[in-house]
């Protein structure tokens, strides 16, 4: 199990390359049975101007975990993924260190999945609660 859990974390990784997940350090670092887990310094880079982490950066983080995990536990080589809804709810405030998103399947329909993903601080307290639904679509 371990070395096919380093396989799809070094694929999720190596997707990331030149993206808008390489620029915010997005680094997926576990994953699971029905689960996604990724993480993401807070930092300047990352902060709204009062100096705390954007909401809008928090839900880059969901989007993007939660898309992974689709890719992940539906057939990527088969299906194009994408969010087609997300909807988040900021409850509270990190000015630095590193936030975790755990992105855990609610529903997986043939053609739409919803996902919860969960931002936590290192902690353990909870940042965001996100719901993310995402559509597959066939490749052609």
């Amino acid at each position: 199990m371990n070395e096919h859990k380093e396989k799809i974390l070094s694929v999720c990784n190596a997707i990331c390359k030149g993206t808008l997940m390489e620029t915010l350090d997005i680094t997926y670092i576990d994953v699971g049975e029905n689960f996604l887990l990724a993480r993401m310094p807070v930092t300047p880079r990352v902060h709204q101007p009062d100096g705390v982490l954007h909401g809008g950066a928090s839900v880059a983080l969901a989007e993007s975990v939660g898309s992974a995990a689709s890719y992940v536990f539906l057939d990527g080589k088969e299906f194009f993924v994408r969010g087609i809804e997300i909807a988040a709810n900021h409850v509270k405030s990190v000015k630095e260190g590193y936030v975790y998103a755990r992105a855990s399947m609610l529903h997986k329909g043939r053609t739409t999945q919803l996902w919860e993903i969960k931002i936590t601080n290192e902690e353990g307290d909870l940042i965001s609660n996100c719901k993310l639904t995402t559509i597959a679509l066939p490749r052609k």
